[in-house]
């Protein structure tokens, strides 16, 4: 039988808890100073337009080309400690070269691609996003960077580190509010700016001792002529074109948002950092700790069952999340944003984005542990081809609906659309994803999974019913207004639907038996 990636996922899944908790203690702070105002609007379009860099260089690709190929070595009796040494070197030098030269050229042609991206906004949107754009650019260049450092610590096996390490700048962010609030200062988005720069160093500095000694990299260096630093780069050239799809996605969102009005851009902010949420927790937490195994260990059989019991984690705890977003985002919403600037106008404009994103939430949680399938077997071109595909469509989608209700008269409310074409990308990317996977391993998915699906469905739709129910019988008879009748509500609503879902689901399915090298079970 093959290891299971109980553990690592359980170490990814507390570090990225960690990071998302002070996240989200981040965005309440964010939604009180800034509320969903055109300082905020300014904010969620300075952290993306850089972002695409980051997204470009960052995690996702050394992950699908580096971690690969560096965990090979670690693992194999003919590759030196020495050749695996030379590799990492390389692989800093080269991320490092790439982020300095695109960061530097993101701060000088910022008034440029601000003006390109927001045209549909006004002046002062615009003029404000530029100046957060030229801080924020150094930013992802120092991220990208970290992501090296993430690498290597997975490819050890040291996963709650580096997943936990965001949490830093997100802490930063919150202090970098406080700070500039209590000096009197009223330029918050900009306090906010220099926060998050500083907390991107500082979230990269804790995990360089740890990651140099492992590493046994003492600087970096790029030695072109050794053959595992050109079969990463290799990997790499698919990878990036495949982000490059995904990044035109992102950008052509940042374009529809400003078209949608004044707050769209904010509500898509504050909406997916929600929706976000358990896509981290078990999508990425997952994947990232079933890499590396993978990797090591490219058997068709041992791959199947990797993925399809992966596939049922996720399942498992991602779809109640996705129908508490999609029917009671409200109430998580005002919960958590409803104060200062965030009234209850803001409240019923990100919860309905918010429940736009729920309807892809499965998808997009499972998208990467099915590209991981691809990556395990260096074959990056394929997730590419399909990313084109996906967003291709999810583009189209996000185009027709937000341009029909900017002319319906929806005004922000538009985001809707965008955040919909985003699910039906998504979940264009699965299907494509799992029906070549199928191809190339025979099957995915034995007959028995499908059992399972329908037992975690029945368990979801009582739970629905039964938190239903409680909020029906509660919402008009709570005596605590605010804050507290919020906790109280959605607590209560979370327990009843919460008990019924596991008392039927009992526990995440393992539908695969143990298989044996001939794919028998």
């Amino acid at each position: 039988m093959t290891d299971r990636p109980a553990r690592p996922a359980a170490a990814v899944g507390s570090g990225i808890l960690l990071s998302r908790v002070t996240g989200l203690v981040r965005d309440i702070a964010v939604a009180a100073f800034l509320g969903t105002q055109f300082a905020a609007d300014a904010y969620w379009a300075a952290i993306k337009i850089p972002n695409i860099i980051r997204n470009l260089l960052g995690e996702g690709t050394l992950s699908a080309s580096f971690v690969p190929v560096y965990s090979e070595s670690l693992a194999s009796a003919d590759v030196s400690d020495e050749d695996a040494r030379r590799l990492a070197r390389s692989v800093l030098g080269g991320v490092a070269i790439t982020a300095l030269l695109l960061s530097a050229l993101g701060v000088i042609f910022a008034p440029w691609i601000t003006a390109v991206l927001l045209a549909a906004s006004d002046e002062p949107t615009r003029d404000l996003t530029t100046r957060l754009v030229r801080i924020l650019f150094p930013m992802s260049g120092v991220l990208i960077i970290g992501a090296w450092f993430l690498g290597v610590l997975t490819s050890h096996g040291r996963f709650f580190l580096p997943f936990a390490a965001p949490a830093v700048w997100n802490l930063s962010q919150v202090a970098g509010l406080l700070l500039a609030t209590r000096l009197g200062s009223d330029r918050l988005a900009e306090a906010l700016a220099w926060s998050a720069l500083i907390g991107a160093v500082l979230q990269v500095g804790i995990q360089i001792p740890k990651a140099l000694e492992l590493s046994r990299v003492r600087s970096p260096g790029l030695e072109w002529s050794h053959e595992p630093v050109r079969r990463v780069a290799r990997n790499a050239l698919p990878v990036i074109s495949s982000q490059g799809v995904l990044q035109f996605s992102s950008l052509v969102d940042i374009m529809l948002a400003s078209l949608a009005g004044a707050g769209a851009m904010a509500a898509l902010g504050y909406s997916q950092r929600l929706a976000y949420l358990p896509i981290s927790l078990f999508g990425m937490s997952v994947a990232a700790s079933a890499l590396p195994a993978m990797s090591r260990d490219t058997n068709p059989a041992a791959l199947r069952e990797r993925l399809v019991n992966g596939w049922f984690q996720i399942l498992f705890f991602v779809l109640p999340a996705a129908l508490v977003l999609l029917l009671f985002g409200d109430l998580a919403v005002r919960l958590v944003y409803q104060r200062g600037e965030f009234g209850q106008d803001s409240t019923s404009l990100v919860s309905a984005v918010l429940a736009a994103y729920a309807v892809g939430l499965v998808a997009a949680s499972s998208i990467k542990l099915f590209a991981a399938g691809f990556h395990a077997l260096q074959d990056t071109a394929t997730p590419m081809r399909v990313a084109i595909v996906s967003v291709a469509v999810g583009v189209a989608t996000s185009l027709v609906l937000t341009i029909g209700m900017r002319r319906a008269g929806l005004g922000p409310y538009s985001a809707v659309g965008i955040a919909l074409g985003s699910a039906v990308g998504s979940w264009t990317n699965l299907a494509l994803l799992w029906f070549l996977l199928g191809r190339k391993l025979d099957r995915v998915f034995p007959p028995s999974a499908l059992r399972s699906i329908l037992r975690l469905g029945a368990a979801a739709a009582a739970a629905v019913v039964a938190a239903s129910a409680v909020r029906w019988l509660l919402e008009p008879r709570l005596p605590w207004p605010g804050f507290v009748g919020s906790a109280l509500l959605f607590g209560a609503v979370l327990t009843a639907g919460g008990i019924v879902y596991l008392g039927i689901a009992r526990r995440p399915p393992s539908p695969v038996s143990p298989i044996g090298p001939d794919g028998s079970a």
